[in-house]
């Protein structure tokens, strides 16, 4: 038998402890489990995603077609700094 340390945030620790003992058990039941199923099935036993950059989102690659095809269409608007600052005065 080996023993294993891990560091946690205070908070963290607290939550987990009173989440375990709601489950009746302590943390190193926690991750024994943990840890036999990923042995079990070879692989980490949730997903792991990165966050999808908002940029990229559905609405917003929509919004940015809509804009090239207007641009294609020539239905913009060109103005200078100083023109649209005029305008703002207006």
């Amino acid at each position: 038998m080996t023993t294993v340390s891990i560091r946690l945030d205070d908070d963290m620790k607290r939550e987990l402890d009173e989440m375990c003992d709601e489950m009746g058990m302590n943390i190193t039941t926690f991750f024994m489990i943990y840890a036999k199923k990923a042995l079990r099935d070879r692989r980490i036993p949730f997903d792991i995603v990165a966050p999808v950059d908002p940029f990229y989102s559905e609405s917003n690659m929509k919004q940015i077609q809509k804009a090239k095809q207007q641009l294609k269409d020539g239905k913009t608007v060109i103005k200078s700094l100083n023109e649209l600052e005029a305008l703002e005065g207006e």
